[in-house]
């Protein structure tokens, strides 16, 4: 499937991972987040969010068959949709943009998501718009060659059995913890192994064409 112009206009626009970090700084020292709701629990989570995103840019232990990056087959182009005041963006985003760095012919952008609503709702996870979103393409042919996000399957698992749960017993900030656990205990494992099986199948698609 070819790739909008407004993927392509977000891509134009969009931040390298140092402007990012600069900008997810930025807010956090003027006290706000990014997009267009400022509330004090969402700075909250932002100031969280900075401080996660941080570690893990110092901790990230890449697998060893990664090491020298993806096995990618062709030139692509990365586009993540993120928000600092998200969560699940805080653990991936520096595990996406690592593998990135190490992979060469991958060129890589963020684009606030509440920026580029076009571009999110091309890209809606069960009918809402649910970050990160990574958008990969060929930068040749212009096509789309995988979508990941918003979260690795395990973390998938722990939001989906609380969306299963009544509304009048769900927990969002027990959800929220747990969720923050399993990312630091999968240890940046999955978001890899995740990634790595996408392209792998998108080479093997390649090569088969």
């Amino acid at each position: 499937m070819p790739i909008s112009k407004d993927l392509i206009d977000a891509v134009n626009t969009g931040m390298t991972r140092d402007a990012y970090m600069e900008l997810f700084g930025r807010v956090v020292a003027e006290g706000r987040t990014t997009g267009p709701v400022q509330t004090e629990d969402l700075f909250a989570y932002t100031k969280l969010n900075l401080s996660r995103s941080r570690r893990w840019n110092k901790t990230l232990k890449v697998l060893p068959e990664l090491e020298a990056g993806l096995p990618i087959a062709s030139q692509q182009t990365w586009l993540v949709i993120t928000e600092a005041w998200c969560g699940d963006p805080s653990h991936c985003n520096p595990i996406i943009a690592e593998l990135a760095a190490r992979t060469p012919g991958v060129t890589l952008r963020f684009a606030l998501r509440d920026e580029h609503l076009s571009v999110m709702d091309q890209y809606l996870t069960n009918g809402g718009r649910s970050i990160p979103k990574l958008i990969a393409w060929d930068d040749a042919t212009g096509e789309e060659l995988f979508t990941w996000g918003p979260r690795p399957e395990g973390a998938q698992v722990i939001y989906s059995d609380y969306l299963a749960q009544p509304v009048e017993a769900r927990n969002a900030e027990a959800m929220k913890e747990q969720l923050h656990r399993w990312y630091f205990d999968d240890g940046g494992v999955s978001v890899q192994k995740e990634l790595l099986a996408l392209v792998r199948d998108t080479v093997e698609v390649e090569q088969q064409g």
